[in-house]
């Protein structure tokens, strides 16, 4: 019997039969099955309701598991009676009923041998329980002939603890005791009228392991006394040692603490540092990273489990996703595909429904059941972005190129690029899958640095780019960034349109005969480093002479700079000149930033640079060794290009600078009748300002390192800023920090996120607008606060639960001062 829904199970049970429930890794119903087999019941009935086509798929023929299963839908409601009933035309023998949502080792042979001595018409299993008042108490002779019948009693009424198992061996008489087509018991109905007419009705009280599994604690239990070997069922896997159990493919990092019995499931990786507590079950797949604490939980099959999460006494469902430093109290249920964010609380006992996100910095003190699904947009701040092969796996990829080949006319082509890594790799043939059979063509660059991309689908006939790449700061995730005709990121509207198209699986599907094409540019690299060379002044750099220390950062720039440099007549050193995934995995701009410092210094050369393994951004270091901050970067090429022969009385300077940018470079504009033109701070607002026309930006910049020369690509780009930085220090002949020293003294900015609800984003930055509206404000990204030499910018984040707060003053103190100013504000808004 396998129609149950396991409602008291719930959330668990919610997008799955209860017999499918993983008890150690395995349904509880291939227990079941297994445990007939043994038995020598070889030919099986199984009745099925809810999510019917789960078990079915599951179990098929029964082949596999060395028997032979049919189905009986019951299509309505009608009881354990009932059930059996609708199977009645493959029941024409004696048989055997049982449960398909139980975990027990009773032995079915001596019950049957018991049925047969007794002659009876129908023998139950019988069970001693210490607390049977949950179960129908079956009271019995001592012959074993059953006397009286009590469901659910009070203790009362308990005059035996022997309880029904659910298990009866009957004849095929007893379908003359059940009504055809209406809902029927067999401890309601048929047994008692079996008891009125007196027919050979026994009872069997069966030795052996019994476990209803109705409810949480016993779902946590029934584990617990499988890991002890209380009850006899199949652990798969081999045991690395006693009471640890790993099943095929599991990878256990040297420096795991393992404290037994724990089980393992298949292709499983549990990275270092991870502690592994007692009656821990972990499913297939799953992975579960630095620093992971788990004790008494299990765990179900594909989750992925941040650094640093604590799992104490819980469940986590089919493919979830917790991120960084997530807990989890005792008897707490995550559903299946429930994304939990960083640093995020479940508190003890609550249960988190199907297909629900938690926000990052969340507390959880109550359970999350019938809102809908929370609103995770496709599009982060850079493009899609999320864990290789947890959240972009290569069935998304491909919906997710379809959706945008669906934006682009049939018979387009877009420019396709990616790192050197394998999971960039891989997405990036699953997304030219998907754009082919959308009827799009793709010209691939295979390993190519970012600007490169840009370049290529700006000069050819293409419609728009697409390139694959690791994500900075995250050595499991990977970012996907789409780019227009113009190279630039795809603008809001662009993305959104993505975003309805892939949800909707509003496809476009080709005909064979329109699929798209795939060819390989072979000319990219040349004609970007011909066009780079047309916008600088090239002898100039060569008469200067420089030294230049460089690092490739192990990234696809190795591939662009030789070319390059080979124009310049530079004497340059090189370090981390090849591309190497597993290097990359491990940058850190400031550790390869002091191995250039140290090679500058001690070579003498005038500059070094760590381009960044993209390719987009670069750090700088100046002739005495010192790494340059973003903000200073900024006012050096700032300063150096205002002051350049690039301007006349008649062309003055436009530059484009996101709100947050500080007044440092809003003085040197002035100062020379230059123009400034703020963005938000999105990358793709600040490059679509600069590749406007009408705009005529002659530079833009973010704080983070990118920085734009429109005229020759208007986007960010490491190896033209490097050769526009040579150019314009050949015309003045100073060393770096002589310029910067002599630039007036910078103002401090500082900066803090303040943990804010989505749910109450809005009000917020409602409440601080009625607070402010008498100030002189600027409101192109969020609300900036003039007030006197000072400002104050706070903006909610566009993914995160978290509202940005920038301040910038003459001291760090006075900065620090007018941020927590604000910073407190919004604490109170918030609460």
């Amino acid at each position: 019997m396998a129609g149950g829904e396991g409602t008291r199970l719930r959330p668990m049970t919610s997008n799955q039969p209860k017999p499918m429930l993983p008890m150690a890794n395995k349904p509880m119903m291939e227990h079941v099955v297994m445990l007939l087999k043994k038995h020598g019941f070889d030919e099986i009935v199984v009745t099925v309701a809810f999510m019917a086509n789960a078990i079915r798929t599951y179990f098929g023929d029964g082949s596999e598991f060395g028997v032979q299963m049919v189905y009986a839908t019951e299509e309505t409601p009608l009881g354990t009676a009932g059930s059996v009933y609708n199977a009645k035309d493959k029941l024409d023998e004696q048989f055997l009923v049982i449960s398909g949502d139980v975990l027990t080792d009773i032995d079915l042979t001596k019950v049957l041998s018991f049925h047969n001595q007794n002659r009876a018409l129908a023998t139950i299993a019988l069970k001693s329980l210490p607390n049977p008042l949950e179960f129908g108490i079956v009271i019995t002779k001592e012959d074993g002939t059953i006397e009286r019948f009590l469901e659910k009693p009070t203790w009362g009424q308990v005059f035996s603890d022997t309880i029904n198992a659910g298990i009866y061996v009957l004849e095929p008489e007893i379908f003359d005791f059940i009504p055809p087509d209406k809902p029927s018991d067999f401890s309601a109905d048929v047994f008692p009228l079996l008891l009125k007419a007196k027919k050979p009705l026994y009872g069997y009280i069966a030795e052996g392991y019994w476990e209803d599994v109705g409810t949480l604690q016993a779902y946590l239990q029934a584990h617990k006394d499988i890991l002890d070997g209380k009850v006899g069922v199949d652990v798969a896997g081999f045991a690395l040692r006693p009471s640890i159990w790993l099943e095929e493919g599991a990878e256990v990092h040297p420096d795991v603490e393992i404290t037994g019995p724990v089980l393992i499931g298949a292709n499983s990786r549990i990275a270092d540092g991870a502690n592994l507590g007692e009656y821990t079950v972990i499913g297939a797949n799953v992975t579960v990273g630095p620093g992971a604490l788990l004790q008494r939980c299990i765990v179900h099959d594909n989750s992925y489990l941040g650094p640093g999460i604590r799992l104490l006494g819980c469940v986590i469902g089919h493919s979830c996703d917790l991120r960084e430093g997530v807990e989890c109290g005792t008897d707490a249920v995550l559903g299946e595909e429930c994304f939990v964010g960083a640093h995020a609380q479940i508190s003890a006992g609550i249960k988190v429904y199907p297909f629900k996100t938690v926000e990052a910095g969340a507390t959880v003190n109550s359970s999350i059941v019938w809102e809908s699904k929370g609103a995770r947009n496709l599009f982060g701040r850079q493009g899609v972005s999320g864990l290789a092969n947890v959240d972009l796996t290569p069935e998304l990829a491909v919906r997710l190129s379809m959706a945008y080949a669906a934006t682009l006319p049939k018979g387009a082509t877009v420019t396709c690029s990616r790192d050197s890594s394998r999971s960039a790799r891989a997405l990036k043939r699953a997304m030219m899958v998907g754009l082919n059979l959308a009827g799009v063509n793709v010209s691939d660059l295979e390993a190519a640095t970012v600007p490169l991309t840009r370049f290529q689908t700006r000069i050819s006939s293409s419609q728009g780019g697409i390139t694959v790449r690791l994500l900075a700061g995250d050595l499991q995730s990977v970012i996907i960034k789409f780019f227009d005709s113009d190279g630039i990121d795809i603008n809001e509207a662009a993305q959104r349109k993505i975003e309805r198209l892939f949800y909707r699986e509003d496809f476009r599907r080709a005909p064979a005969s329109e699929i798209g094409d795939i060819d390989f540019p072979s000319r990219a690299l040349e004609f970007y480093t011909l066009e780079l060379m047309k916008n600088v002044n090239v002898e100039a750099i060569r008469s200067a002479e420089f030294k230049i220390v460089l690092d490739y950062s192990y990234g696809t720039a190795s591939f662009v700079m030789p070319v390059v440099l080979s124009k310049l007549g530079a004497e340059v050193l090189v370090i981390n000149p090849y591309a190497s995934t597993k290097e990359i995995l491990s940058f850190d701009k400031s550790a390869h930033a002091a191995g250039v410092a140290e090679l500058v210094k001690s070579s003498g050369a005038q500059l070094g640079a760590v381009i960044y393994p993209g390719g987009d951004h670069i750090a700088i270091i100046d002739d005495t060794g010192r790494l340059l901050t973003n903000d200073e970067a900024l006012v050096l090429l700032l300063s150096l290009l205002i002051n350049s022969n690039r301007f006349t009385s008649s062309h003055r300077p436009v530059i484009a600078l996101p709100v947050a940018a500080s007044r440092a470079a809003e003085e040197i504009c002035k100062n020379v009748g230059g123009q400034i033109l703020w963005t938000k701070l999105s990358d793709a607002h600040l490059m679509e300002t600069a590749n406007l026309r009408e705009n005529k930006v002659d530079f833009a910049a973010s704080q983070a390192g990118g920085f734009i020369f429109p005229r020759f690509l208007p986007a960010y780009d490491a190896v033209a800023t490097l050769v526009n930085l040579l150019e314009l220090l050949s015309s003045v002949q100073m060393k770096i920090s002589d310029i910067l020293s002599a630039i007036p003294a910078k103002a401090a900015i500082v900066h803090k996120g303040v943990v804010t609800p989505i749910t109450q984003k809005g009000a917020v930055m409602r409440s601080l607008m009625e607070r402010v509206k008498n100030k002189k404000l600027v409101l192109i990204d969020g609300i900036k606060i003039i007030e006197d030499d000072t400002w104050v910018l706070i903006v909610p984040d566009p993914e995160d639960p978290i509202t940005h707060i920038w301040a910038e003053a003459s001291s760090m103190a006075h900065a620090t001062t007018l941020r927590d100013r604000y910073a407190t504000l919004i604490e109170q808004f918030v609460s």
